[in-house]
């Protein structure tokens, strides 16, 4: 493969129809000294796509702390044209996906932070509120500028989910997180948990199916963005079957969240919160399903231009990279048709362009 590439495509989001060229495993729009090989003679060119939640060693069927397991996740989620992910909370250590040039990007929320008995077993960091603040910043210092902290789980005295922190400790440790220039995300089902995680400043409310109209206009106003996982919230009637024995409130809860849950993204998108495509990848899901979670968040209503771009152009710049500009890393999927009027060539990628390398 000649070390010097060119493409020539519609690049996205700017509509131009350009020559384009990787040196050094960086793009540009100037065309080169060098001898260049033609690898894209037209198409549709994106920055790679993004799976924003999901969880890179971990599986269905348990935790996987050796490479083999987790290059093959990233495998697929890499065929699935994602190219950039961001790990929300992995009960193993999983920079080895960082290290190798083949598999995507990868930034790291480190371990889910809960209470005892409040998550899944052996999943988190479990402390009581107490100590949270010291473990957001252990946790911080771990990963790559996020935190996930747990926000509501099943409360056995309770019967059904409830927030799993006061307020002010809330406060206390999204405001150390924020100090320390890391992000917070949290996992969240119910309503009533987030009053207090918008008033604490979280900055991605992940799942949020108990997102009600009368908190749109204050996680707008907070910055908070959603990373609905929609394709996991389809689990929802198996989770409330699994659990109606003990929980019946708890049962009962989670069919009427999943019921409401695509007219809550949709109001969420349309209160102005920016919503992005997660895949919730490696807990009940297996990994490449990214294509999935935008055909979801079309089928939610929002409209497919703007759901295509959250996953592509504007959750790598909401993540800190660049898309196809000059000089940027040549991260790209080519496609025969423009994906924001044909959601069926995403499965039929044309070219993928992973750190200047062209991948399978």
């Amino acid at each position: 493969m000649a070390e010097v590439l060119h493409l020539r495509g519609v690049f996205l989001p700017d509509e131009v129809e350009r020559d384009a060229w990787v040196v050094g495993g960086r793009l540009s729009f100037a065309r080169p000294a060098a001898p260049a090989q033609t690898v894209a003679r037209s198409g549709w060119v994106l920055p790679g796509l993004v799976d924003a939640h999901c969880h890179i060693g971990l599986a269905p069927e348990g935790h996987y702390p050796d490479p083999q397991h987790q290059r093959a996740q990233a495998l697929l989620d890499r065929g699935a044209g994602a190219l950039l992910l961001r790990d929300a909370g992995s009960p193993v250590d999983n920079r080895y996906v960082q290290g190798q040039e083949d598999l995507p990007r990868l930034i790291r929320a480190a371990r889910h932070i809960a209470r005892p008995h409040r998550y899944m077993r052996d999943l988190g960091v479990e402390v009581e509120p107490a100590e949270l603040v010291r473990e957001v910043e252990i946790q911080a210092a771990a990963g790559d500028g996020w935190v996930k902290i747990v926000g509501d789980w099943i409360d056995r005295d309770v019967g059904d989910l409830a927030p799993l922190w006061p307020d002010d400790v809330l406060a206390a440790a999204v405001g150390r997180a924020h100090q320390l220039g890391a992000r917070v995300a949290t996992h969240v089902f119910g309503e009533d948990a987030l009053p207090g995680l918008i008033a604490a400043g979280v900055d991605s409310i992940e799942h949020g199916t108990g997102l009600t109209d009368d908190l749109l206009a204050a996680a707008a106003s907070a910055g908070c963005v959603v990373v609905p996982t929609l394709i996991n919230i389809d689990n929802f009637p198996s989770f409330a079957l699994a659990g109606e024995r003990k929980f019946p409130r708890y049962a009962a809860h989670m069919r009427a969240l999943y019921a409401g849950n695509r007219d809550r993204v949709r109001n969420a998108w349309d209160a102005g919160l920016a919503v992005y495509t997660g895949t919730d990848a490696g807990g009940s899901l297996p990994h490449g399903l990214v294509r999935d979670e935008i055909r979801a968040l079309v089928g939610a209503g929002i409209p497919q231009p703007d759901v295509l771009a959250q996953a592509s152009w504007r959750a790598r710049e909401w993540l800190g990279l660049p898309g196809l500009q000059e000089g940027a890393p040549a991260d790209l999927v080519v496609y025969a048709a423009d994906p924001r009027t044909d959601l069926a060539t995403l499965y039929a990628p044309v070219l993928t362009v992973l750190r200047g390398h062209p991948v399978e």
